[in-house]
């Protein structure tokens, strides 16, 4: 399965290696502040906001839709964490239940919805088209957990890559189904196919905590 390559930002570089690259970072940081107030994250605003130009900005973070994708990735990997560190059960089973967590995780994000609903057409082809590598992130992550789970015993459908690109098809199917299909963001539905899949039982949509910033 071939992606294709997103050229490094200052910021993904920064954010890669865990380096205080001052600029790259306070627009980081600015911008998913203002993702998670619900605001636009618009390239005029946080520029001024933080006191330079739209070119010095554009250095730092490449272009809009790569800050964006680092701000959603943020927010991905704490929450793709907590739900793996909360599953239950182990092997395939551990996997359906983790998967079920962050996917109603994330349907109840606010913030994260806020933007679907106000940029449904950019944020579908930078989530899920090779448009970004945001989707490439989510199914290496998927692709880690259902590594360790065949190490332990699980059976897989296909080869880990597979399987986990599969997964994470379901698992866009169900969190972007209002701005697919026009239904409801449904994580219980996710689980059943999830737990098919994998070929174990479905697991209870566990309730949601309350959100807070990860």
């Amino acid at each position: 399965m071939t992606t294709a390559a997103v050229p490094a930002t200052r910021l993904g570089r920064a954010l890669r290696d865990g380096v205080d690259d001052d600029g790259p970072m306070r627009a980081f940081r600015l911008a998913r502040r203002t993702f998670l107030a619900g605001t636009r994250v618009d390239m005029s605003p946080l520029a001024a906001g933080l006191g330079v130009d739209r070119a010095t900005l554009f250095r730092w973070v490449g272009n809009r839709d790569q800050l964006l994708t680092e701000v959603i990735w943020s927010l991905f990997v704490p929450t793709w964490r907590r739900a793996v560190e909360e599953a239950h059960g182990e092997g395939a089973t551990r996997v359906v239940d983790a998967l079920t967590r962050f996917t109603r995780d994330v349907c109840s994000s606010e913030p994260f919805r806020t933007h679907l609903r106000r940029e449904p057409d950019r944020a579908l082809r930078l989530l899920t088209t090779r448009a970004a590598d945001y989707q490439v992130r989510v199914t290496g992550a998927f692709a880690e957990l259902l590594t360790a789970a065949e190490a332990a015993g699980a059976v897989l459908p296909l080869p880990v890559p597979d399987t986990a690109y599969v997964l994470t098809r379901v698992a866009e199917s169900f969190v972007y189904a209002d701005l697919i299909a026009g239904a409801e963001p449904d994580a219980a539905k996710a689980a059943v196919v999830y737990a098919a899949l994998l070929r174990c039982p479905a697991p209870p949509t566990p309730s949601s905590p309350a959100l807070e910033e990860p």
